[in-house]
């Protein structure tokens, strides 16, 4: 039944046209809003995450996470440019291979953007705490962190999110302008750290290189788990599609905007992290059994209390720069982190807002969740919903758990991606495309492969989340969704 009620893609389109968004996005403004969606958390905070599972060896993390992003952002490529409607994977999986499943896809992307949206906003709280205490303003220790990482209540990363929500009610030009700004200051803060911390490398912190292995799976520990949470940093790229239906000439500008934010991202990533590593060492904090300790959990916590190491900061680039004794130059990093992190919040609660969108077009949801503000053009109803959420999350959960379970959405997402290029390749050849992924019957294989080898590697309780999630939204789908669909009953939005 999941591979019933398959949506024609011309009839997507038809759709899209008859109750659409504003097509307002050029390629210059979609790659940086590409850019500002994935450099941010991922960079700036869980380069602490990446060091405890793997040590030295998070640089090989690196590698393999951005080579399967790499893979996936080429099959996103060719069905964002055949598709430019809004709804990314989900509008994919829906033309391919069928209702169900799109709607699985729906509800796994909520993983993505939603929690991935609180994780940045955890992160943020994270540099700007470090920054008022160190100014003598800081937050008292119960307001700083959730309950599940010894506090009570982040207030920070609640009262970021709620800003970022009300700036896109007030419409996605004005929101891509502030993106802009925000990507250079975070850009400008990169360069300043790889020029510093790169000649200051000794390579005897690179010795053991793998304290932990390669890892094994449902371990969350060694490079595959590293990899596996580092994923987190590249996650964003995918947001450039869902602004498919607010681009001008998508076919075109789409597939501009995927590969060119996640190369400049990737450069970026490996002379970061090689600096990272190399100037300050990344050896993991190890229990009382000599294993590493899970990140973000009360035992990591417990052992890091006192201890000035990269592995146990929650604003790792800053934490270097100051070990360097370059104090005013890591505060300025701190504080770029600070202005600029919002920017990926912006477009993680942006592509959720989207993506609901549509399946409320479809009648998966509600029909009043996609009214169209008359005034700002913007799905206000859906992003105050979204921002709410994303608010509360961030206020009560810990980083590295946030970040886990956003792997795990998106993971299955982009193996469904993947998948549905084969597909379309083998049922519709004729059917025009901008962009065709190079190789594709190595290129796809290969990136649900990756895809596999990843979600296999995330923590346990990431995988357990997923499972119960995906079980909840099917009995969602069941009791609304199946019997409301525009497709099964020949109606069309309104």
């Amino acid at each position: 039944m999941l591979f019933q009620r398959v949506k024609p893609l011309d009839q997507i389109l038809a759709t899209a046209e008859k109750k659409s968004l504003k097509r307002q996005l050029g390629p210059i403004q979609l790659t940086l809003m590409g850019v500002g969606a994935i450099i941010g958390t991922g960079i700036f905070v869980l380069t602490a995450e990446a060091g405890q599972k793997a040590g030295p060896g998070m640089m090989i993390a690196f590698v393999i996470a951005a080579v399967v992003c790499a893979l996936a952002a080429l099959a996103y490529a060719e069905l964002a440019g055949m598709i430019p409607v809004a709804g990314s994977a989900y509008t994919y999986t829906y033309g391919v291979l069928g209702e169900g499943l799109a709607w699985v896809v729906g509800w796994a992307l909520i993983l993505e953007y939603t929690i991935a949206a609180s994780t940045v906003s955890v992160g943020w709280s994270g540099y700007v705490n470090g920054l008022l205490a160190s100014a003598g303003y800081g937050l008292p220790e119960f307001l700083r962190t959730g309950p599940f990482d010894g506090g009570s209540f982040n207030l920070l990363a609640f009262l970021v999110a709620l800003t970022v929500t009300v700036l896109l009610v007030f419409g996605t030009s004005k929101s891509a302008k502030v993106n802009a700004v925000l990507v250079s200051v975070k850009v400008a803060a990169l360069i300043a750290f790889i020029i510093i911390t790169v000649p200051a490398v000794h390579q005897s912190n690179f010795h053991p290189f793998l304290p932990n292995g390669w890892g094994s799976p449902l371990g969350g520990i060694g490079v595959l788990g590293a990899a596996a949470s580092i994923f987190f940093a590249y996650v964003g790229f995918d947001a450039v599609s869902t602004a498919a239906e607010e681009t001008k000439n998508p076919n075109r500008n789409i597939p501009i905007g995927l590969i060119g934010s996640l190369t400049v991202c990737t450069i970026f990533y490996l002379l970061v992290g090689y600096g990272a590593v190399g100037a300050a060492g990344s050896q993991p904090m190890l229990g009382a059994d000599g294993l590493a300790l899970q990140p973000g959990t009360p035992e990591m916590a417990t052992a890091c209390k006192g201890l000035h190491a990269l592995v146990c900061s929650k604003e790792p680039l800053a934490f270097v720069l100051h070990a360097l004794g370059s104090d005013k130059i890591g505060y300025l990093v701190g504080a770029a982190a600070s202005i600029a992190l919002p920017s990926v919040i912006l477009m993680m609660i942006y592509g959720q807002t989207r993506i609901f969108f549509t399946m409320s077009r479809d009648g998966l949801l509600p029909n009043r969740l996609s009214t169209v503000h008359p005034r700002f053009h913007t799905p206000h109803v859906l992003t105050m919903i979204t921002g709410t959420f994303v608010s509360l999350f961030a206020a009560i959960f810990p980083v590295g758990l946030l970040a886990d379970i956003t792997n795990s959405g998106t993971l299955f997402a982009f193996m469904m991606v993947a998948i549905g290029v084969m597909i379309l390749r083998k049922k519709q050849p004729e059917r025009p495309r901008p962009f065709r992924t190079p190789l594709a019957w190595i290129v796809c294989p290969l990136a649900v492969v990756g895809c596999l080898l990843l979600f296999v590697n995330l923590s346990k309780t990431a995988i357990s989340v997923f499972f119960i999630w995906a079980a909840v939204g099917l009995v969602v789908y069941y009791l609304y969704g199946f019997r409301k669909s525009h497709l099964a009953n020949g109606t069309e939005p309104s």
